[in-house]
């Protein structure tokens, strides 16, 4: 019995270690990060992606007693660096979540906001059908099995026990700089809806200063909302290849990342 315990421990270790970075990664990517996913399928998931990558994480005994205070620590690691290789997916989507918001609060429906039963939180009709759209383009693209690549990427760059001291300080400094390109990438695709609407109401403006009496401020908000739908069906057409440009970028990103350091050429001594 002893025997078997003293054999169960290492495969139980290396379990643990691919089932802590994956978990955390799903729980920040995105679409499997969201409340409409059940914490089972995450598990499941994760638990899968453990047994697959048993023949790397066997390899290293990272601590050979669980119960220890460097346990915990090299767990906080594992779970870092998975959360911030998703949170980096997650990015790329935010940036249609924002594109919903601001275009929302342009034509006028940001007043009608709905409870999201799914996600937990409040959100209005274009952000919703924007990230539909997204959803769509991410299974489109492979984005699951991207996922699942990465996870083995992160592996073999970054080994058990060195994710805390070599991968998450360097990774999510990288990720920290770059999330101003979420802002940026959101507004230059908002920029036409934007425009398009401050120039109607710049005209019904000058238009109320000529006759003041014919109320146009009622009639310009119809007019606003009738073209921003307009111009954001314009804009619908180049979602899905901003996504996947940005998609790949959080790819590059993280490759970088992954690279092995350049090795110093040897001075021969003379």
């Amino acid at each position: 019995m002893e025997q078997v315990l003293a054999n169960l421990l290492p495969l139980l270790t290396a379990l643990w270690w691919p089932f802590v970075r994956s978990m955390a990664l799903l729980s920040a990517a995105p679409v499997f990060g969201e409340a409409m996913v059940p914490v089972v399928v995450r598990i499941l998931a994760s638990l899968t992606f453990s047994i697959v990558m048993l023949p790397v994480t066997q390899q290293t005994a990272v601590v050979t007693d669980p119960f220890t205070l460097a346990m915990v620590i090299a767990t906080a690691g594992e779970a870092l660096v998975g959360f911030v290789l998703g949170l980096a997916f997650h990015f790329a989507m935010a940036v249609i979540g924002v594109l919903g918001f601001i275009v929302s609060s342009q034509v006028g429906f940001s007043m009608a906001v709905m409870n999201d039963p799914l996600n937990g939180t409040s959100s209005d009709v274009i952000s919703t059908l924007l990230s539909m759209l997204v959803i769509i383009v991410f299974f489109g693209i492979d984005g699951h099995l991207v996922l699942v690549n990465v996870i083995g990427a992160s592996f073999k760059a970054w080994p058990p026990g060195s994710a805390l001291l070599a991968g998450s300080t360097s990774l999510l400094q990288t990720v920290a700089w770059n999330v101003a390109w979420v802002f940026s990438a959101a507004m230059l695709l908002a920029i036409p809806i934007v425009f398009s609407t401050v120039v109607v109401q710049i005209g019904f403006g000058f238009l109320n200063r000529v006759a003041p009496a014919l109320n146009l401020f009622a009639l310009g908000f119809s007019v606003i909302t009738l073209f921003g739908l307009l111009m954001l069906g314009q804009v619908v057409r180049f979602i899905p290849d901003h996504y996947t440009r940005m998609s790949a970028q959080v790819l590059e990103m993280l490759r970088q990342q992954m690279a092995p350091p350049p090795q110093r050429p040897e001075v021969p001594r003379g």
